[in-house]
């Protein structure tokens, strides 16, 4: 494996390898950090602020009310749904320490998408935020869920303020629809410090389920990906281990604008509690002006998105008019980073785009950019340590460098499988392979490019089309605000590409789009169907859903 030509490129001062053993669950890698940064903010939002040493007071108390008073067991499965807010940290947390199994939940799911993931997930608790409550009430009596705790979006931003932003959001705003469910209990009464119980070491090991994370569903019905601790351990030390050259103990502030329920943004959360960092917890990041008055307080050190939203951000002068001089990483994962956004990027705020590819059954991390300033725009990469990466055929055969086939991985932060579907994890896998269901190609220095998902990818007359292709040339146009492609049937050629454009510019034409793209891309990659849309289907953290497009048509 040392000899692999991705090993030469490793920045210095980073191993090669990592101790996946190194904590015997995400327990003692949080106990670890109390103890160290006790004096230290680990997450702010909304101008509130908690400390390591309340974190840790507080997601212990809510272990020991999940313990002692609803009388929850090592391995059930709690499911939180809500956004980034001050609450999440000390439940997930909290959770853990009690030996439960979390179940990451889009708050944005209607109550069809709920039903299904609590259903197939088994969850008998959940906490949600009051405004998501009415879906849940509609659908509670078809799962298995015995215990509903809410919280509101105040619950955590101390007396007065937190009263005041409740009152506004219910009262003012009408954001929370009128819900019963009969025995809910107040998440502030479950945080509340009671002597008269304890909390009793559940005995976590490291093969445990710490969650069973949800995939996407861009491809089909989503599927629990079970991930143990030793899986999410390992993620953790290898994002450590990779970004290492660049961070420091007890100094980094993060902006963690996407949903932490998300394991992208989870990952990037934990490596930085690892450091003794700041996590400042966005709320809303939809609301660009909010967002941007929210990142000129802090001279963030870390960014982390996908490229939908770095996109818009580059799109809001505000933005552009920002002091970027402490930023030293920005890290993009969860779909393809376009080459205008990477380069536009780098010139706004002197520092690139760090890309990184996984998914939510790898923990998420598989490779990641050197963040030594050798990195190569358009590619995601390397391998992290203890990884191994190849290009095969359908029959799993190793390809060589330069053809594209599937990207097929192993390592210690790959799932086990698929909660209670043993099938799809047999689909999965070429023996101790996984198969990531994207198509991929590694340039002969070791650095991998992902061409598409294997399962969008667009048959024209027997040529294979890839829509991230087409995407990333539609992008370039400066009237082209937003882009999705897609293949549409066609008598002739099986199928033609189809592109939903969302404008920048009201005076964008077809006529425009099809000139631009006849000096960029061989005749059968060329739009055959142009939409114009005001907006395009996306999944929580920003992701173009082309399923959605698909069922459109």
């Amino acid at each position: 494996m040392d000899t692999h030509p991705w090993f030469k490129h490793y920045p210095k001062g980073v191993s090669h390898s990592i101790n996946p053993d190194r904590y015997s669950s995400l327990v003692q890698m949080f106990e670890e950090c109390f103890e160290k940064f006790s004096d230290l903010t680990a997450y702010e939002n909304m101008g509130s602020k908690i400390t390591y040493s309340q974190l840790d007071k507080l997601s212990q108390n809510f272990a020991s009310f999940l313990q002692n008073r609803l009388g929850l067991i090592k391995g059930d499965r709690i499911a939180i749904q809500m956004p980034n807010l001050m609450q999440y940290p000390v439940i997930l947390i909290g959770a853990l320490r009690a030996g439960l199994i979390i179940v990451n939940t889009n708050p944005l799911y209607t109550s069809r998408e709920m039903e299904h993931q609590f259903k197939d997930s088994g969850a008998n608790t959940i906490v949600i935020l009051e405004n998501f409550a009415f879906n849940l009430q509609q659908i509670i009596q078809n799962t298995s869920i015995k215990y509903v705790i809410i919280t509101k979006i105040g619950d955590m931003l101390g007396g007065f303020k937190g009263g005041l932003v409740n009152f506004v959001v219910k009262n003012i705003k009408k954001m929370v629809p009128v819900y019963k469910i009969q025995g809910a209990i107040q998440f502030k009464n479950t945080i509340k410090s009671d002597p008269s119980i304890k909390l009793q070491d559940p005995g976590i090991h490291a093969e445990d389920l710490a969650f069973l994370q949800y995939t996407g569903g861009t491809t089909g019905v989503a599927k629990g990906a079970m991930l143990t601790h030793r899986n999410m351990v390992a993620n953790l030390e290898q994002g450590h281990e990779s970004l290492r050259p660049k961070v420091v103990d007890r100094e980094e502030i993060a902006i963690t604008a996407l949903p932490v329920y998300h394991v992208f943004a989870l990952m990037v959360c934990l490596c930085i509690m690892k450091i003794g960092g700041k996590n400042i917890l966005i709320t809303n990041p939809r609301d660009l002006p909010s967002f941007i008055k929210e990142l000129k307080k802090y001279s963030f050190t870390i960014i982390t998105g996908v490229n939908t939203l770095l996109k818009a951000l580059l799109n809001q002068e505000k933005f552009r008019e920002l002091d970027f001089s402490g930023l030293k990483l920005a890290i993009a994962g969860g779909m393809a980073v376009q080459q205008v956004v990477a380069e536009k990027w780098k010139d706004v705020t002197g520092v690139p785009i760090v890309e990184a590819y996984g998914l939510s059954e790898t923990s998420p991390a598989l490779t990641i950019n050197p963040v030594d300033g050798t990195e190569r725009i358009g590619t995601i990469g390397l391998p992290v340590q203890n990884t191994d990466i190849k290009i095969m055929d359908d029959q799993g055969n190793e390809l060589p460098a330069g053809e594209k086939g599937e990207i097929c991985a192993r390592g210690p932060q790959v799932m086990p499988g698929y909660w209670q579907k043993e099938e799809e994890t047999r689909k999965v896998f070429f023996k101790d392979w996984f198969r990531t269901g994207d198509i991929g190609q590694m340039d002969e220095d070791g650095f991998f490019k992902i061409v598409d998902r294997k399962k969008e990818m667009i048959i024209v007359s027997g040529f294979n089309v890839y829509p991230n292709e087409i995407e990333d040339v539609i992008a370039g146009h400066p009237k082209v605000l937003e882009v999705g492609v897609i293949g549409v049937a066609d008598e002739k050629s099986t199928e033609v590409v189809k592109c939903f454009i969302v404008k920048k510019d009201e005076s964008l034409t077809e006529e425009e789009i099809r000139l631009f793209c006849k000096d960029k891309l061989t005749p059968y990659k060329r739009p055959k169907q142009i939409e114009f849309r005001t907006e395009l289907p996306k999944s929580n953290v920003g992701k173009i859903l082309r399923r959605k497009l698909r069922e459109d048509e």
